[in-house]
């Protein structure tokens, strides 16, 4: 199974592509998780945000395949819990089909975004930096694999 983590931004800090790969590379081979970064559209004073994001929005969706289950990543989504998780991992991977997870830019999802995604997701109520987001969806679905392995990494 193929997941692709479509996200707005390029050009993050270092610690940001390391704490990445450190947990993309340790999914197993059946779990191919890609980082696709589409460039956030540049906002000035008095910058059209809906145009700024519909263009954003279209770039990201020209990496989506017309089979593809997609995932949106959204404050209002579904908070899972990592079982939670790791079930809806297992579900994907029952299905068969390519998962793509998308993460707006500053001022979120476009609507044709919205309008595509399958499932949301919600990582917290918080408001998170973007680059720690990369970061956090590796680690968590590694956590998924984890336990749907029986990997001692994570404990109950």
């Amino acid at each position: 199974m193929r997941i692709r983590l479509i996200v707005v931004g390029k050009k993050m800090p270092d610690w940001v592509q390391s704490g990445y790969q450190e947990y993309a590379r340790r999914l197993p081979r059946e779990i191919n998780l890609e980082l696709i970064e589409v460039a956030l559209a540049h906002r000035s004073k008095n910058a059209d945000i809906a145009r700024l994001m519909k263009k954003e929005g279209e770039t990201m969706l020209s990496h989506v395949k017309p089979n593809d289950h997609v995932v949106g990543l959204e404050v209002e989504g579904h908070a899972w819990s990592t079982q939670n998780l790791a079930d809806t991992l297992r579900n994907w991977q029952e299905m068969g089909k390519d998962i793509n997870l998308l993460v707006g830019g500053p001022d979120g999802l476009s609507e044709e975004c919205i309008s595509r995604i399958n499932q949301s997701w919600s990582l917290s109520k918080l408001t998170l930096p973007h680059p720690m987001v990369r970061v956090l969806i590796a680690e968590t679905l590694y956590r998924a694999w984890s336990v749907n392995a029986g990997h001692p990494y994570h404990r109950e």
